[in-house]
């Protein structure tokens, strides 16, 4: 058995087909671990929401921010971005079926190893918070309440974790950590403006989250996606994974038994 994370598919579905192809993955035996945006950009995010769901057990996702906005243009909350190619899941006849399949997927996955997420890990978390506030968030998800969340979940505020945050302050955070962060302020803010690469910053309170030196470490790698500027990242106990494939990059996917990494360039 072989457990392989691949970083934002947005839809490329015919660069992911080639990994499988090339790696030999086998859906009996394998595993392959998605770490979000599985929709967006891409020319084929419909059929990806298919492939991957068909998938079954064999397939580990998390939510990413496009997977979100999704559910959000699914309830009107948003328009379909300009950029955006999903337009063909919402005429789809399957639709409902594949939208409350992807609800139902959570925001932290865990393996013995490593866990994943889309963005990454609060550096305010410890790993349990990490499991608990994901499984707050998810519960509510899954629940009839989701439209509540899904409606009030737009806003950078609050930015700063502690445990006193409740109802949609608590939830907000919670998704942005997860989703939507890549650098920090030095007292931990989130800042959820800039989206260059960390050489390019000029701004010395800016840090990517994951160098924050009071960042409380897990105890497991980190395997995230997100962050296309970033172009991979390998560092101590965190691997990024988004190499922009649908930017024109690149789509890498790592086998977490070996560490060998699987680059297949955009088609």
């Amino acid at each position: 058995m072989a457990t392989y994370i691949v970083g934002d598919i947005q839809g490329c579905l015919d660069e992911l087909k080639q990994l499988l192809t090339t790696t030999q993955f086998d859906p009996c035996k394998d595993q392959l671990w998605i770490a979000g945006d599985l929709v967006a950009r891409g020319p084929k995010s419909l059929q990806t929401l298919r492939f991957v769901k068909k998938l079954g057990d064999s397939a580990r996702i998390v939510l990413g921010n496009h997977d979100l906005h999704l559910l959000a243009v699914s309830l009107g909350i948003h328009r379909i971005k300009e950029k955006d190619q999903t337009a063909a899941i919402f005429s789809a006849e399957d639709k409902d079926e594949l939208l409350t399949w992807l609800r139902h997927q959570p925001l932290f996955a865990e393996h013995d190893e490593f866990v994943m997420c889309h963005a990454g890990i609060s550096p305010q978390w410890d790993l349990a918070t990490a499991r608990c506030c994901a499984q707050e968030v998810e519960q509510i998800l899954q629940s009839n309440d989701w439209h509540w969340l899904i409606e009030n979940m737009y806003s950078n505020q609050p930015d700063l974790w502690h445990e006193q945050l409740q109802g949609i302050d608590r939830y907000r955070y919670i998704i942005n950590a997860f989703t939507r962060m890549r650098f920090c302020f030095a007292d931990a803010r989130l800042d959820m403006e800039c989206k260059l690469p960390p050489n390019e910053i000029d701004n010395d309170q800016l840090m990517p989250w994951f160098d924050l030196p009071t960042r409380i470490t897990l105890g497991k790698t980190v395997l995230f996606g997100h962050w296309a500027a970033l172009e991979g990242h390998n560092g101590i106990d965190e691997i990024g994974l988004d190499t922009g494939c649908v930017w024109g990059g690149s789509l890498t996917m790592l086998r977490w038994e070996d560490k060998q990494f699987f680059v297949q360039p955009a088609l």
